[in-house]
């Protein structure tokens, strides 16, 4: 069998995958893309991966590849919109505000934990992701303080975050494939 360039930049393109996507090196330093994703029809949304381990310090840049809705990066938090609290007591909140088609937001993250975000339209289709910092203690949850005034998440939202352990033994969680 006689090697070309392409067999060449072709194994040399798997074996960078290989090693960039393992879980013990997370997404690679760079900043790690989370897309925001929908079907022609409206009909289902979706963050892509959902499901994210990074370092402390990584960025996370989000982008809106769905070309039929605007979206959100919105975290849970009281001070946005009143939700319980799903991050690091410690950390910053974030919301995107609406971005349209081919548009991007980007966070840092510092402090070690769980940070549970939706997206504001599409909260009640179960359009939630999460991403795990560092190492955080097994004692921490992802609950969410609750309190009054404050919105209680939809059921079909809890019910959407991948675990957190299997996001740190995979480094990124895709949503099963969905019928058509």
């Amino acid at each position: 069998m006689m090697v070309t360039r392409r067999r060449m930049m072709e194994a040399g393109g798997g074996l960078l995958a290989a090693f960039v996507f393992t879980p013990t090196h997370g997404l690679a330093a760079g900043p790690v893309e989370v897309t925001m994703r929908g079907r022609a029809n409206g009909s289902h949304v979706w963050f892509d991966p959902y499901g994210v381990h990074v370092e402390p310090g990584q960025t996370i840049r989000w982008t809106n590849r769905d070309p039929g809705n605007s979206h959100t990066v919105t975290a849970y938090h009281p001070k946005l919109f009143e939700r319980p609290l799903r991050i690091p007591e410690a950390a910053e909140p974030w919301n995107s505000d609406y971005l349209l088609p081919g548009e991007m937001f980007s966070v840092t993250l510092t402090k070690v934990g769980v940070y549970d975000y939706y997206c504001v339209p599409h909260e009640h289709a179960g359009m939630v992701g999460r991403i795990v910092v560092g190492l955080p203690p097994a004692t921490e949850t992802v609950s969410g303080k609750t309190g009054p005034g404050l919105i209680p998440l939809p059921q079909v939202a809890l019910d959407g975050f991948p675990p957190v352990e299997e996001i740190i033994a995979k480094g990124i969680v895709r949503r099963p494939p969905t019928g058509s």
